[in-house]
């Protein structure tokens, strides 16, 4: 009798199993909503603090570039975010070349140096600022440097997509500017 109930747990178990498998899928496919648009985007305040560091990072809907902006409340952030021809390298004029079918052009009104001029922010390789290899949307993120208290990347987009920008509270007394561009419209 023991036999016989082990079987017919065994055989309910499989069931439900097998139910619970075709009613919520494994993995489920995100839900991406493209609504941002690809218009320039910007915010016009008192601006201030230092550019201290740029990173990157893939999600399943976008790819994302955050600026730490230290000694900035996100209140005060000031920044120019748009899709351009060309982005130009501050302080000398010259073309900074990108990747991808689309140059963003990613501005924030807070210098990568010190009220002594020491940087702030100094990537290694320029042109190579962040490593977004293998990311959907980011072919390249280039440094197109600081000058006259203004900051400036390039980012090299596979295609001309919608993006959004959000300025976020922290770490400690800074902020951060957030860009974020989707893979898809």
């Amino acid at each position: 009798m023991s036999t016989t109930l082990t079987r017919a747990a065994v055989v309910v178990s499989a069931a439900a199993a097998a139910l619970a498998g075709a009613v919520l899928p494994a993995t489920a496919a995100p839900t991406c909503s493209t609504a941002w648009g690809s218009l320039t985007e910007s915010a016009v305040e008192d601006g201030g603090g230092t550019l201290d560091d740029a990173r990157s990072g893939r999600h399943a809907c976008y790819d994302r570039l955050v600026l730490d902006l230290d000694g900035v409340d996100a209140s005060d952030v000031s920044y120019d975010v748009r899709y351009v021809r060309e982005v130009i390298e501050d302080g000398s004029g010259r073309v900074v070349p990108l990747r991808g079918a689309a140059d963003l052009q990613v501005l924030v009104h807070t210098p990568a140096y010190d009220g002594g001029g020491a940087a702030t922010y100094a990537p290694r390789n320029a042109a190579e600022a962040l490593d977004v290899r293998g990311y959907s949307t980011f072919r390249q993120v280039a440094w197109a440097k600081s000058f006259e208290g203004e900051s400036r990347f390039g980012v090299g987009v596979r295609a001309r997509l919608p993006f959004r920008v959000q300025v976020l509270d922290g770490p400690g007394d800074g902020s951060r500017l957030v860009v974020d561009v989707a893979h898809t419209w």
